[in-house]
């Protein structure tokens, strides 16, 4: 007896499948994104999916830290899911800082997992897509990360998305200024960070319940009377500029605020034109996460960025700017029968030698309307027949599933025109 629960068989909340036409789109985008960064000479990096919570907890600020996945695990250590990269990537630079070449530059693209309510948008496992680069101080490694971004999303096929920035460090002295006390500092940036989605009411009702209500119009009056970009922006973007940004590109954007808790100076965020989803990607300085995580032993400047893939690759969809192909094939060799399946198999291997990607069909006896309509369905656009003439005459029939044409060839031309 199976003892599976006999509920009906389905996915956990905020948890998804990815069936294959969705994961190849998924993978073409990352394939894009993983092209740039190594352009500019990004190593990969891989780390656990557990960490002990004592590394993953009091980093990102009490709100976060509700939505790190703790447990127990069957030794009695108190264990987590990873919550983001940044954080690990700190650890590793604690740990191993000596044994790697400064400036450090990696990417990462894997899993963070966040218990929070799922939601449009939010998931409890997702893929983040982050790159790094440790010990070095503005304005060129922030510069180029933010070059980074913009070939990323060229590379892409997008056209029209912007870069908001700003400095974390400006918009604590603006709170310092307004009278919102230290210890309030974090949260009230946090509500800031609501600005654009919850509106100037909500986000005045919920700064004058953390500090009192003539801080939280202080705060707004400030904001909204312009505040200029820092000479610390300025100097990153015109370097940046200089990176082949274009102007228009970037965007001074003072209610920008970013949630967690460790960015130290510039914050970015990215906006796609025509796509309602929100930001594609968020990220900023964090100067002291690394020695805030070896207790002080390693202290290394760091500056990242991490690309949202699911709301990337929902971006490009909406865009039309993804392959159309459901499947890596490129032609399907059908099995005419159980007598001549050996040229079949020889012509399959042909033609992959030949650098094509060829299904063969993984049976002797199914029929042959069968086998098109199975190529039909998984959207491979060619299929080849061997039968009893074909083999005499060293020939295979190949059919353009799309047009219905087909013609018989010689097997040494096959490849070629397939290709073309």
């Amino acid at each position: 007896m199976n003892h599976m629960d006999q509920t009906k068989l389905q996915t956990l909340k905020g948890f998804r499948d990815f069936l294959p036409q969705e994961a190849r789109k998924r993978q073409y985008a990352i394939a894009k994104i993983v092209e740039v960064f190594e352009y500019y000479g990004f190593d990969p990096l891989e780390t656990p999916t557990l960490e002990y919570q004592g590394v993953l907890l009091g980093k990102y600020g009490a709100e976060a830290d509700k939505l790190v996945f703790k447990f127990e695990d069957e030794g009695g250590r108190k264990v987590a899911l990873r919550y983001d990269q940044t954080v690990p990537v700190a650890r590793v630079l604690a740990q191993y800082g000596q044994e790697l070449p400064m400036p450090f530059k990696r990417y990462q693209i894997q899993s963070a997992f966040r218990a929070e309510k799922p939601q449009k948008g939010r998931f409890r496992e997702f893929l983040q897509c982050d790159i790094d680069i440790v010990g070095a101080n503005p304005p060129l490694p922030d510069a180029e990360i933010l070059a980074v971004l913009f070939n990323v999303y060229q590379n892409l096929g997008v056209k029209n998305f912007k870069i908001k920035i700003n400095d974390r460090k400006d918009l604590f002295a603006l709170l310092a200024k307004a009278g919102v006390p230290k210890d309030k500092e974090l949260r009230a940036t946090q509500i800031i960070d609501k600005l654009d989605k919850a509106g100037d009411e909500k986000v005045r009702a919920m700064l004058s319940q953390a500090t009192n209500p003539d801080v939280a119009s202080s705060v707004l009056k400030l904001l909204s009377n312009n505040p200029t970009p820092s000479p610390e922006l300025e100097a990153i973007s015109g370097k940046a500029f200089k990176l082949g940004v274009p102007e228009d590109c970037l965007t001074f954007s003072p209610y920008l605020a970013r949630g967690l808790d460790y960015y130290t100076g510039l914050i970015m965020e990215g906006v796609i034109d025509g796509y309602e989803g929100g930001s594609v990607f968020g990220g900023g300085r964090f100067d002291q996460l690394i020695g805030q995580l070896s207790g002080g032993k390693v202290d290394l400047p760091a500056v990242g960025v991490s690309i949202g893939i699911d709301r990337t690759v929902a971006a490009l969809d909406s865009l039309k700017l993804l392959p159309e192909s459901k499947t890596a094939a490129q032609v399907l060799v059908t099995i005419f029968d159980s007598e001549l399946a050996d040229a079949s198999l020889a012509l399959a291997t042909t033609l992959r030698d030949n650098g094509l990607k060829v299904e063969l069909y993984p049976s002797l006896s199914t029929k042959l309307d069968k086998q098109l309509k199975f190529a039909d369905k998984k959207g491979i656009p060619f299929v080849l027949i061997i039968g009893a003439k074909e083999a005499q005459t060293k020939t295979a029939t190949l059919k353009n599933m799309a047009s219905g044409d087909q013609q018989t060839l010689p097997l040494d031309k096959l490849a070629d025109v397939i290709k073309s």
